[in-house]
């Protein structure tokens, strides 16, 4: 049987529409029914290609013993944070005010007017090893309310109450873009470097390209070659690691390790537009072939496997096939020797990519040998070449011609799902990468499916009022646009209009500019909020400056404002950016590493390029 979800566009939330949980989608159904059946909601984010979102459901939401727990205490709400940002944004917090960390799957429990009282992320289905189990909760939960359910209430009240200081930014009036500020984030950040990994901190392990980014940018403004290192021998090992599919290209989501080997393998629109961007700028600033090289393969996976017919740019691959994590990437030594056979050059692949009989990849919750492969490379390509007395070049067309051999045999297997929503944020991302590899590398089909794409998103995901929308998926536009769509579509136009010089997308992208100043500014304070005005309320107004995965809408507007101004000499952008500057000044200058895409803004500002 289905239950509530069974009619959304979310493949998130239609892989949950069969559970015996009695879901509903977020909406005013879902906070009637609890209201009328006076029970507290809880609520589940997550989305479509996360490994323990899918671990969850197969543990507790498909467990019928599980699932009637939950429908007897709760109204139960699913939410794709893909498709819903600001909720995801508003009740993250809640959890790192609550928990002191985050992640997905998101579990927050709430009463019937969205107040939270208590929140966490994965939860077993029963409790272990310290971690609160979801039957366990259910009994607590389902006894508290009947017994003190205002105390309840009178605890959600004053959660929602402090959500506040979440979203609260220290402004200085004063402020300017100033090179110290970045140079006290590239202090902090170079304390936490890897001498001998590479990479930022310890395990886990996250790309975080507009860090890289600012350190190249720096490196080269301010001739710090140190930091101009740490960001080249970064990008190096994330492209010889497990994190990068060296067989079918394109970056997995990060590392669980310190050494780049083991990652959660769902790969991200964004990641690959980002990701892109850092090596791009690499390559310029170094000439190094590597980089070049990478953003080109980037781009061959983007247009072969995540592209609409249409243009627009599909969201992400899963971690999982099979109901298993990795197995449509890993690799037995004896499936990989079998494809060898044909090769007849003698050449060691398995030493060089580091297989082994007994595998090297380590099932993360028991870190116990599968007997499978990650392919990786702890050595460049070219030391490889001196020791195999072989020209790089050559040793390439060989590794080349294995890994076609790789690639067909791996795509008889049942692949991965593939989250095929089009986002107007993500993929004003990879619009701007697109536009930018044309440039960089002089491919002319990069910026053919840029404008194919940039196209797409004009003319489809406007509504009836012209507004930007958030999501399309099978031929249905919806969902209202939040700022991070309207900055990233116009970063991605500004890009597009310095690759083909058409004035028609820097046009478009001072209209948009100008919508979202309407739409999302926060008059009195300043900054953008990340929902428009007339939206749905929540407990609080997110408004988002620090940099996750993707850096805020406020951070890329600053960039985005600065171009503005450069290319069109019109001194309202200038105004703007400082005036963004100034709203969050205090809270940049105090700790700047937590604010790195705004500081690359900065350096934007002071270069007096555009």
């Amino acid at each position: 049987m289905a239950n509530g979800l069974i009619h959304e566009k979310s493949p998130y939330l239609l892989q949950h529409a069969h559970n015996p949980v009695n879901w509903y989608a977020w909406g005013e159904a879902a906070f009637s029914e609890a209201r009328r059946s006076d029970k507290p909601i809880f609520l589940s984010v997550g989305y479509a290609t996360c490994h323990w979102c899918h671990v969850m459901e197969r543990e507790s939401f498909e467990d019928a013993e599980a699932a009637a727990a939950l429908n007897e205490s709760f109204v139960c709400i699913k939410v794709d944070r893909e498709e819903r940002p600001d909720i995801d944004a508003v009740y993250m917090a809640v959890c790192q005010m609550v928990t002191g960390g985050g992640g997905w799957p998101l579990t927050v429990l709430m009463t019937a007017d969205k107040k939270p009282f208590f929140a966490g992320t994965y939860l077993p289905k029963r409790s272990r090893l310290g971690r609160l189990g979801v039957m366990e909760l259910c009994e607590k939960i389902k006894a508290l309310w009947s017994m003190e359910g205002q105390r309840v209430r009178d605890s959600a009240d004053a959660l929602a109450e402090s959500l506040a200081d979440a979203f609260q930014f220290e402004a200085d009036k004063s402020a300017r873009p100033a090179l110290s500020v970045v140079e006290k984030a590239v202090a902090d950040i170079s304390r936490r470097y890897d001498e001998q990994y590479a990479g930022f901190d310890g395990a886990p392990k996250f790309p975080m390209a507009h860090r890289l980014n600012l350190l190249l940018s720096f490196g080269a403004r301010t001739n710090d070659s140190k930091a101009s290192q740490m960001a080249a021998r970064t990008l190096e090992a994330m492209r010889l690691s497990g994190l990068w599919d060296h067989v079918g290209f394109g970056f997995h989501r990060y590392a669980t390790d310190r050494q780049w080997l083991l990652p959660h393998f769902e790969k991200m629109l964004y990641d690959q537009a980002l990701l892109a961007l850092a090596y791009l700028e690499a390559f310029v600033l170094t000439r190094t072939p590597l980089f070049a090289q990478t953003a080109r393969e980037i781009f061959t996976y983007v247009l072969r496997d995540m592209t609409d017919l249409k243009g627009g740019f599909f969201t992400a691959e899963d971690a999982d096939s099979e109901g298993e994590e990795g197995k449509y990437y890993l690799w037995s030594l004896a499936q990989f020797e079998a494809l060898l056979k044909a090769d007849g050059k003698g050449l060691p692949w398995p030493r060089i990519f580091n297989l082994a009989a007994e595998g090297n990849f380590l099932e993360e919750a028991t870190h116990r040998r599968t007997g499978t492969n990650i392919l990786h490379l702890t050595r460049p390509w070219s030391e490889w070449a001196r020791d195999l007395g072989i020209a790089p070049d050559a040793l390439s067309r060989e590794w080349e011609q294995l890994r076609e051999r790789l690639f067909n045999s791996r795509g008889s297997r049942v692949p991965p799902l593939k989250d095929d929503k089009i986002l107007t944020d993500w993929n004003g991302l990879m619009i701007a990468a697109l536009a930018e590899g044309a440039m960089v590398l002089e491919e002319r089909e990069y910026l053919a499916a840029a404008r194919k794409a940039a196209y797409f998103i004009l003319e489809s995901m406007p509504d009836e009022k012209g507004r930007l929308r958030h999501r399309f998926r099978d031929g249905e536009t919806a969902i209202s646009a939040t700022a991070n769509d309207y900055a990233f579509l116009v970063m991605g136009l500004i890009a597009l209009h310095r690759a083909d010089g058409d004035r028609r997308w820097l046009e478009r992208a001072a209209r948009l500019q100008a919508e979202m100043e309407r739409l999302f500014w926060d008059s009195a304070r300043g900054g953008y909020f990340l929902t428009a005005a007339d939206h749905e309320p929540l407990p609080m107004r997110p408004k988002e400056i620090y940099d996750g995965a993707i850096p805020s809408a406020n951070a890329v507007a600053l960039n985005n404002l600065v171009h503005l101004q450069r290319l069109s000499g019109e001194p309202r952008w200038r105004d703007q950016a400082l005036r963004l500057v100034q709203a969050f000044g205090g809270s940049v200058r105090r700790q700047p590493s937590a604010y790195i895409h705004t500081l690359n803004g900065y350096l934007l500002s002071l270069d007096g390029n555009a």
